[in-house]
């Protein structure tokens, strides 16, 4: 485990950027494993930046994302996928078949969830796993209690996860009750991962995720003892830290 602590958001989102470049340059037909809410924003407008300056292409790159809504369309303003054309892909040169969400609005969704793990697998699955962390510790949609060999599946949000979730929302009530997410073993088997935290609100699961035990009840600990996973995180969101989780790498 790398803990990178930054002084600020934007900062936070320039490393996770450079990092995301460093991968593609070493390997341009990469796939990445990418999040949505409010957190990689900024990492993506820093991508798409290099992407118009002629530093860096997609072209060969495939994307898969961690979760989608369960109900909403493709087309839905509200779905990831309308969040991920609108705020990255439309904005650059990646080929929209190479780019893929799980579909919330699918007739059997289980038989969707298994989908989505053999296209994981068909394409080589995720060399590098942008995570952001909620502040129950979810990652994607991962909930507190979420058993770490989980697969992708649908799972019902806490009442906390659609509360902080609302503001992309008309209203609360808005805000679909379950999703489709991969599984927290299925993140796991990510080659390299990154997880981004930033604001006070995230203290207290990042502590427990670098300075705690593994335990369900914070879906991030699962990613304790991963082989190669980078944590970018502000300072607001490192205050709960102990200054040995910065003197070494665990």
């Amino acid at each position: 485990m790398k803990i990178m602590k930054v002084d600020h958001y934007e900062e936070m989102s320039q490393e996770a950027a450079k990092l995301v470049k460093e991968k593609i340059k070493a390997n341009p037909k990469a796939t990445l494993g990418l999040a949505t809410g409010g957190t990689p924003v900024g990492m993506y407008e820093q991508l798409i930046k290099e992407y118009k300056e002629g530093s860096l292409s997609f072209r060969h790159v495939k994307t898969i994302n961690l979760d989608e809504y369960v109900g909403l369309t493709a087309g839905d303003e509200n779905s990831y996928r309308a969040y991920m054309n609108n705020l990255f892909f439309k904005h650059i040169d990646i080929p929209n078949e190479s780019t893929f969400l799980p579909n919330g609005d699918a007739d059997d969704l289980q038989k969707e969830c298994e989908y989505y793990e053999e296209t994981i697998k068909s394409i080589g699955g995720v060399d590098l796993q942008i995570l952001g962390i909620g502040g129950n510790g979810h990652i994607a949609f991962n909930e507190p209690g979420t058993p770490f060999t989980s697969r992708t599946h649908v799972v019902k949000l806490a009442s906390a996860t659609r509360e902080a979730n609302a503001r992309y929302f008309d209203d609360e009530e808005d805000v679909p009750e379950y999703a489709v997410t991969m599984g927290i073993e299925t993140i796991l088997e990510s080659k390299e991962i990154v997880l981004l935290a930033s604001g006070e609100n995230k203290a207290e699961a990042l502590r427990e995720l670098v300075e705690g035990e593994k335990d369900e009840a914070n879906p991030s600990t699962a990613l304790q003892g991963h082989p190669n996973l980078t944590i970018i995180a502000d300072r607001q969101a490192c205050k709960k830290l102990g200054e040995q989780s910065f003197t070494k790498e665990q």
